[in-house]
């Protein structure tokens, strides 16, 4: 043995996560969310309003990206749990008496109990034939809610003013601003979209750190390998679905406290809350943190700029994503990743030199 391969022999080696660009990257992350809390008091209310889109559809992109890029879920019914957070929300607040802002966490909480069932059926199925059970599911919840008669039943129904003004803090907005009450909600509701978007995003980067992320990166990999390492896929993928659900009802409570009306065919809307998702999440790059990020951004711009030209619109989203699929299957993100090896979210395991003596693991 040479001494070239008798010191590599001698190194010591640690695990992480973190690089200098992951490092940079978590200061910019909080230095613009300092900004975003901050940006009401220059903002105008148009402005406002896009944002809170903005962070609605991305907190659903990371949800869907979790569940698909990750767990290998295909679903196309994720709009199940965005349409039971809203009709849940008003159900909390029109007939419990309940105040919106404590409705939302409740309708998550509803939400993730009724996916268990739902899970119960659906994980039966494999494939392209648990993409169409969910979807099945979608619709048989929209066909319950449609008989509901004391929500609106196929019609839908309002939030009352005496409700969408007794969120706590729209005085207090309306004194700070100096703004009426539609623009001191909308500020709350700006709120209340940032602090769930960051708590998505939260709860998808420490999940996908955990022991739990591990054995989903496992699965991802090679699921036969994945269980013959004593990796529970079942279970792992059961906890990310119910988990998803929770999440998802959360953000579909906090959409319908914002459009303060709901109907079935809205709330549970495959086009608005799963195909849309599914083009965020495609074209940014699916199994990143990344890619819904700038998937949601481009989503928004042409939605910004593009959305008066109608069937042409449609058009243009569907070619991008062609194109996208086929010169960049890894999506924008994936690309741009690839070339550079920028990571920004932080959250494979990495096997690099340690100094001597110094077995860590640092993350």
């Amino acid at each position: 043995m040479n001494d070239a391969a008798a010191a590599k022999s001698t190194q010591d080696f640690s695990v992480t996560m973190a690089s200098s660009a992951s490092r940079v990257s978590a200061g910019g992350v909080c230095a613009i969310l300092l900004s975003l809390v901050v940006l009401p008091a220059f903002a105008g209310r148009n402005l406002i309003q896009d944002l809170i889109f903005l962070f609605y559809m991305l907190a659903l992109a990371q949800c869907w990206n979790l569940l698909a890029g990750y767990a290998g879920l295909i679903s196309v019914g994720q709009q199940t749990f965005v349409g039971l957070g809203g009709y849940l929300l008003f159900a909390l607040t029109l007939l419990g008496g309940i105040n919106p802002l404590l409705a939302i966490p409740l309708a998550g909480i509803v939400s993730a109990l009724l996916a268990l069932p739902t899970a119960l059926i659906v994980f039966r199925l494999r494939g392209a034939y648990f993409a169409i059970g969910t979807w099945v599911v979608a619709e048989v919840y929209r066909l319950v809610f449609a008989q509901f008669k004391p929500l609106g039943g196929g019609t839908g129904t309002s939030l009352t003013p005496a409700i969408t003004s007794s969120v706590p803090g729209i005085e207090w907005a309306k004194t700070l601003f100096d703004v009426r009450t539609p623009a001191a909600r909308d500020i709350v509701s700006y709120w209340m979209a940032l602090a769930l978007m960051s708590g998505t995003l939260a709860f998808v980067y420490f999940t996908l750190r955990s022991r739990r992320g591990l054995a989903l990166g496992a699965i991802r990999d090679h699921e036969a390998a994945a269980s013959s390492l004593g990796v529970d896929i079942y279970r792992t993928k059961f906890a990310i679905y119910i988990g998803t659900a929770a999440v998802t009802g959360m953000i579909g409570a906090l959409i319908y406290l914002q459009k303060a009306r709901i109907s079935p065919d809205a709330a549970f809307s495959v086009l608005d809350w799963t195909a849309y998702v599914l083009f965020i999440v495609v074209i940014g790059g699916i199994g990143t943190m990344e890619g819904p990020v700038i998937g949601a951004i481009i989503f928004y711009l042409l939605q910004r700029y593009l959305a008066d030209f109608g069937a042409s619109y449609l058009i243009l989203l569907g070619a991008l994503g062609v194109l996208v699929m086929l010169f960049a299957p890894r999506g924008l993100w994936g690309l741009v990743s690839e070339r550079h090896g920028l990571i920004l979210f932080p959250t494979r395991r990495r096997l690099v030199v340690a100094p001597k003596g110094r077995i860590r693991a640092d993350t």
